[in-house]
């Protein structure tokens, strides 16, 4: 029997992973999706304000009820408002690994969304053996986010209170990016609920395969646009055969967000040093190498294939296989 899934999507208010959890929700069948946000009611319920000061604001004014706000004099309020919402968070987490190990002892599956999601905080490790468990953190840009958070503030009729702390949250966000970036947890910028789904999709289902490609540094932005840009895949790793190694040097890369790949060639292109030596490399391997790519579903894959064997991309040895 296939593992039940575990889904984790979190993020700073107003991102839309709300939307985004239902959608995905709905995309695999998967019947339970949780809201940290009633977890935490049931917290509440449990542990008292004298107990759990943290706990009974809001994730993002949790800061102002620190127990020990002196030990932060000096620092930054960022730093404070990180704090307060990893206190705030901490009393969460406990009961929503306890949600997981329910739905993985009655093998059912389950999307959990909040912003108590905070990787490094919940172990989703000891779930792995029993679960395909998959976390993500949703991010959008500033001005994009700030759009949401006012849309969102209105229409949960929080308009008044909720718009003050956007600072506060784009804190929270930024945080929560940077710990998923420290603890391998994939990002997801959320620009498109339709590529935000497929991309999620390349973590989730299983359509990989192994492709060899021969190309000239040149044509790697290319590759990026049919495989990322175009179908919402994923490269994993690349590998490259050197004439008289016996094993390839093979490096994981996990490419799957487009600004980050176009980010990437534009470095590349602006820093001689650094594409000579990605081109040192290409020639010790003929510019013959290999990635593990990974797309949100068997078409997709089939169609990426397609495309860049149209392009010329695709190595094709002597004997013509």
């Amino acid at each position: 029997m296939r593992k039940p899934y575990v889904i984790l999507i979190g993020s700073a208010s107003g991102i839309g992973k709300s939307t985004v959890a239902s959608e995905l929700a709905k995309e695999l069948s998967i019947k339970h999706l949780i809201e940290t946000d009633f977890i935490r009611e049931i917290v509440r319920g449990i542990i008292g304000p004298d107990y759990a000061p943290t706990l009974h604001r809001s994730s993002f004014d949790a800061y102002t009820a620190l127990r020990d706000k002196e030990r932060f004099q000096g620092n930054s309020m960022e730093s404070l408002i990180c704090a307060g919402f990893e206190d705030h968070a901490s009393f969460v987490i406990p009961a929503i690994e306890k949600v997981i190990e329910r739905a993985v002892a009655d093998s059912d599956d389950v999307v959990i969304e909040g912003v108590h999601l905070l990787p490094g905080l919940i172990n989703t490790e000891k779930f792995s053996e029993n679960a395909s468990i998959h976390f993500f953190v949703l991010a959008a840009e500033e001005n994009v986010h700030k759009e949401r958070f006012v849309k969102r503030a209105m229409e949960i009729k929080r308009g008044g209170k909720h718009l003050e702390y956007f600072r506060e949250n784009r804190v929270i966000h930024d945080y929560l990016v940077r710990n998923a970036r420290e603890h391998g947890v994939p990002v997801i910028n959320n620009d498109d609920i339709n590529c935000t789904i497929r991309r999620m999709l390349s973590f989730i289902r299983e359509n990989c395969t192994e492709v060899t490609l021969q190309h000239p540094v040149e044509r790697l932005g290319d590759v990026i646009d049919i495989i990322i840009k175009r179908h919402g895949g994923r490269i994993v790793d690349v590998s490259y055969p050197i004439p008289g190694f016996s094993q390839p040097l093979k490096r994981e890369v996990n490419v799957y967000d487009p600004a980050e790949a176009e980010r990437f060639v534009k470095r590349l292109n602006e820093s001689p040093k650094r594409k000579r030596d990605l081109e040192r490399l290409y020639t010790l391997s003929n510019n013959v190498h290999s990635h593990r790519i990974c797309a949100p579903d068997p078409e997709t894959l089939q169609e990426i294939l397609r495309e860049l064997e149209e392009s010329g991309l695709v190595y094709h040895d002597e004997d013509g296989d």
